[in-house]
């Protein structure tokens, strides 16, 4: 098993309420991130489905993921767990992240953290190759956040 840890932030002249409605907008965001595909919404707010689809060392990745929303306060923070298997790989990716919207100063710091775990055959490429892919995912999503927040 391969498993990570993150912490992002940035600042904002946007308020908290504005932020929130762009950073909750699961249809908007699912387009900043490359390896994502179709996303489903079975509940706003609550549950979703979505598939990632990306090529890691020699493996070609497809999983569908089960995501649950565990903590919610508008439009302060809001936590999540994604969870979902590649089957034909035999490999496993598990997140549990969030997001805080702190006001600060006619300001809004934006803060991402969270863990990773990635199980099975992925795993056996060590932990620097997924850190670093994780890392660009997350310079990924940061990068249209603050570009979509300016």
């Amino acid at each position: 098993m391969t498993s990570g840890s993150f912490e992002r932030q940035f600042e904002t002249l946007r308020t908290a309420e504005e932020c929130w409605a762009v950073l909750t907008d699961v249809d908007r965001m699912a387009g900043w991130v490359g390896i994502v595909g179709q996303v489903i919404t079975r509940t706003p707010l609550v549950a979703y489905g979505a598939s990632l689809e990306d090529r890691m060392g020699p493996f070609r990745l497809r999983a569908d993921l089960d995501i649950r929303v565990t903590e919610r306060e508008v439009p302060a923070r809001i936590r999540f767990r994604a969870s979902g298997q590649d089957r034909q790989v035999g490999s496993r990716l598990t997140v549990d992240a969030g997001m805080q919207l702190v006001p600060n100063a006619g300001r809004t710091i934006v803060r991402f953290d969270g863990t990773y775990s990635v199980e099975g055959r992925v795993a056996t490429l060590g932990g620097p190759m997924i850190r670093h892919k994780a890392d660009a995912i997350l310079d990924q999503f940061l990068s249209r956040a603050e570009e979509e927040l300016r």
